[in-house]
């Protein structure tokens, strides 16, 4: 499995142009094997589209049902695991406690998060791809 950040997960399902064709064929290769969704990221597109900084063509719940349905999505819960492990990452990691808890996800789950966030990149006690 392989866990897709928020705006990654967004451009996969809207086929946006802003996702990079090499994530776009590592998210292709990977989709058998399980694209993880934080259910975090339901959260922050939620409060993207509070936040007038994300425009669905539909309301936020219906969005979140169908994408959530896409073929390979798997809905990752938080757990208390997660949430412990959110506030103990190693090393030094920014404070945004959306990322914090991705990380911690794709940690707990052993699995690399796909995203262009340079500062989950640059967090070597994380492994990202591509």
């Amino acid at each position: 499995m392989i866990l897709l950040d928020t705006h990654i997960w967004v451009w996969w399902v809207h086929g946006d142009p802003q996702l990079p064709e090499a994530y776009q064929a590592y998210i292709q290769l990977h989709e058998s094997q399980g694209l993880g969704i934080s259910i975090i990221s339901c959260w922050e597109v939620a409060k993207l589209v509070e936040y007038n900084r994300l425009q669905l063509s539909y309301p936020v719940e219906e969005w979140l049902t169908q994408a959530l349905a896409y073929p390979g999505m798997r809905l990752l819960d938080l757990t208390p695991r997660i949430v412990v492990e959110s506030t103990q990452l190693p090393g030094t990691f920014h404070r945004d406690p959306a990322d914090q808890l991705l990380v911690a996800t794709a940690r707990v789950y052993h699995c690399p998060v796909v995203t262009i966030d340079s500062k989950i990149l640059g967090y070597t006690d994380v492994e990202t791809q591509p």
